[in-house]
Parts: C-alpha cells; structure tokens; sequence
C-alpha cells in the first residue's frame, strides 16, 4: 500500500473533477474505483464529494464553476509547490501564463493555475492542512499523468524553471520524444507531443477534416491515469455504468496496461493496471 502524507515541490500531489452533474458523477467513479464519498458544501450553496478509498482522501467530485457550464467535466492535476505565489511571480518569466490565483483555499491549501507554453492548465498546490492524495499509484488511486502539448520542448523548459525537474527523453518510434519530469531521481510525470490531425486521410473518407482537428484538439491538456488491479474490469465496469470506450485495453512495455475512458459527462481520463 503506497500511503501518503505529503509531497516534494514538483511532484503531482492531487486530482479533482469539475463537472456538470456532481451526483451523476459520484455514481460512475464508485462504479469503476470503488469510491466512497463525503459531501461538503461550496461557498455558493452547491456540494462536492471527497473521494476516499477505504480511509483515505485520494480524489475531489466537484461542481463546474459558472465559466464552465456547457462544457464536458474536465479532470485537472496539481503539482506540489513550496510557495505558490512565487510559482504564480516566475511562470510569465518562464513562457507561461497565470490563468487563476493564488487564491487560499480556507486553511486547506494556496492554489494557482498556470499554463506552460502550448497550453494545458496546470494546478499547483500549496499544502496547507490538505496535503494530497492520500495513496498514490494503487487501486483506486491517482497513479500518473502526462501533458499532450503542440509545444513539448517549450512546456519542458518551463516545468524544469518553475519547478526545478531533471528530465529523461525517451525517443519514440515516430521520430518524436517522450520526456519525463523527475524529482529526486524518481519519474513523476509525462510531456509528449499532441496527437496531429490527419486531414488527408478525413478528406479521402469522406469525413470532415475539421471534426477530426476537433478530436486531437480535445485532446491536448494533461491526461490523468488511475490504477485499478485490472483494466479489463475496470473498462467493463466503466461502461455498464455509460463510459464511452476510447483507447481499448493496450499492453505498453514500460506502463503496462492501459486504456482510456469517457465518463458520461464528458470527463476524459485513463486507467493503469498497478
């Protein structure tokens, strides 16, 4: 059982959902994850769900701010951070942008988010007395993520100012270049270059080339794995509880496997047999 209790500047420390239907949503992920739940209120009357397996707080069910209504639930992670004002001061001089906070949240934590160059926003934690995810790379936990970005060198240099990473590239069979973000020698996180649109390919079917630049654009930003002890059971439990399938169960060499998932309010996200 990998318990924890807190986390290096860096790492990625938490996971929550924003989404349109809080209840439809707290439904599902017990479905697939075994969930539990207790329900707080937000400032503007609405409720979220804490997500615990067994005893310990590893994900947040949340509303959509009013800025989002309309769109697909969205999952976003957080890296850890020392001081997040002072990531908020040194991103624009690393090439990003600060597109929320920092804003306390009660005596839990500072949040901010940011987005490197090539966008994909960024949640940064400043632990407060919320530390993170209580288990990490286990069943029913937060296990990994990794940034789909137009702009993967640019977005690397950037997480390596902001956030002091070492790298490791891994070349890929396409001629492009897998990086991850290390904190102390351990892999914490994934930067790959964002899947292209093959509008020739669209075009001779006789499909559309802008439904397809659609779909790679949906998915740029940071994609969130959680581990299960098996994908197959997790994929059919996703969809008996209305998951669309969008990556089948695949064996890779270095993550073992994996697959993607669609919840039914429009929540992209991917398990990781662990």
């Amino acid at each position: 059982m990998v318990q924890r209790n807190g986390y290096t500047r860096g790492e990625l420390c938490w996971a929550d959902v924003q989404t349109p239907d809080v209840a439809a949503a707290k439904s599902f992920y017990a479905a697939v994850f075994g969930w539990r739940y207790e329900d707080l209120p937000t400032p503007d009357g609405r409720s979220y769900g804490q997500a615990f397996v067994d005893g310990d707080l590893v994900a947040v069910v949340a509303p959509q701010p009013p800025q989002q209504q309309g769109t697909p639930a969205q999952w976003n992670v957080y890296f850890a951070a020392d001081d997040a004002k002072a990531v908020a001061e040194e991103s624009p001089h690393a090439g990003g942008t600060v597109v929320f906070g920092p804003e306390e949240v009660g005596d839990t934590g500072v949040m901010v988010f940011v987005e490197p160059p090539g966008g994909g926003s960024t949640g940064v934690w400043q632990a407060g007395t919320h530390t993170g995810s209580g288990r990490y790379n286990e069943p029913g936990a937060f296990a990994w993520a990794e940034l789909l970005t137009p702009e993967p060198q640019a977005a690397v240099g950037f997480f390596q100012q902001v956030f002091g990473h070492e790298v490791t590239e891994y070349p890929q069979d396409d001629g492009g270049t897998y990086t991850t973000l290390m904190v102390d020698g351990a892999e914490v996180a994934g930067v790959a270059p964002a899947p292209e649109a093959d509008e020739s390919a669209h075009s001779e079917a006789g499909d559309s080339p802008d439904s397809d630049g659609a779909e790679a654009r949906a998915r740029l930003g940071w994609q969130v794995y959680f581990g299960v002890s098996s994908v197959k059971e997790a994929v059919l439990a996703a969809v008996a509880a209305g998951a669309e399938v969008l990556v089948e169960p695949e064996f890779d060499e270095d993550a073992g496997t994996i697959a993607t998932l669609k919840d039914p309010q429009g929540g992209v996200f991917s398990v990781l047999e662990v």
